[in-house]
């Protein structure tokens, strides 16, 4: 997979065996109610065909591929919440007032302890068919 064109959807990267990561993807799930984002692991192979410079393969960072361009750690967080919209928009706006080095010293703080805090993906609701469609292997 090669830089693409913005008429793609985002893609959300995550850890797959996280059950902190596995969390979000339910919580994105409930609050994209316009079904913009598609979500695949970062262990998969969507996330190994994307060739793109600077790649991430800590698989403590959430990656969000949008536009041809990857964000990765609280970046990703904010432009997540951008495309979920309505008040999460605005958050993700207001977040970006705070400089990266303190948003990503945050993310980084709660990374290293999600699986002592939130344990492994273990269990995961399965998706509806419209949900379905929203993953990548």
């Amino acid at each position: 997979m090669s830089a693409e064109s913005s008429s793609t959807p985002p893609i959300l990267f995550y850890d797959g065996e996280c059950g902190l990561c596995a969390k979000s993807v339910q919580w994105c799930l409930d609050h994209d109610v316009r079904a913009k984002l598609r979500f695949a692991p970062l262990q998969g192979p969507t996330y190994a065909k994307l060739a793109l410079e600077a790649k991430p393969t800590d698989l403590a960072t959430v990656v969000l591929y949008d536009e041809g361009r990857l964000h990765v750690r609280s970046d990703a967080v904010l432009r997540l919440l951008h495309h979920i919209g309505g008040g999460f928009g605005l958050l993700g706006s207001i977040g970006r007032v705070i400089p990266r080095f303190l948003r990503d010293a945050a993310y980084r703080f709660v990374a290293t302890r999600r699986h002592s805090w939130f344990g492994a993906a273990d269990r995961c609701r399965l998706p509806t068919p419209g949900e379905s469609a929203r993953f990548l292997a």
